[in-house]
């Protein structure tokens, strides 16, 4: 499980380097002040483990929950924070074993894998939120 946190808090990180690189760029700023801000963002990824899921913060935010322990979800399933200490019950938005999208601000909700469906392939951008890459959990 640890190496799947990793990819995790990989494409987390990455996806706030393709964000800030992308609004940086259209506002015509100074990319080295871009570039601070993301080892900024990536260096305050926090992790903190706790008896039924894995808190995954980014400063003052939690960004989202993992489970390893409530049974009404399978392990690795990623979860959106209902609130500091807890996350929300009602769908997992990701398998950290298996293909998932994430952004910098919080796990994706996608109906069609929530519904039992599959994302699309592996490196695909464009078509989720925020145009940001599925990621299979394998550590690159």
């Amino acid at each position: 499980m640890k190496n799947e946190i990793k990819t995790l808090i990989k494409a987390i990180g990455d996806d706030y380097a393709r964000w800030t690189t992308q609004s940086f760029k259209a506002n015509d700023y100074d990319m080295d002040r871009g570039e601070a801000k993301i080892d900024e963002f990536r260096d305050e990824i926090e992790v903190k483990e706790g008896s039924k899921y894995i808190k995954i913060m980014n400063g003052n935010t939690v960004w989202g929950f993992i489970n390893k322990g409530n049974p009404d979800f399978e392990v690795g399933d990623i979860l959106k924070a209902a609130n500091w200490r807890a996350p929300s019950l009602n769908k997992a938005r990701g398998n950290i074993f298996r293909k998932y999208s994430v952004a910098w601000t919080g796990p994706h909700y996608i109906a069609g894998y929530s519904a039992g469906g599959e994302r699309a392939p592996v490196g695909n951008t464009g078509l989720l939120k925020g145009s940001s890459t599925i990621t299979d959990g394998s550590v690159s």
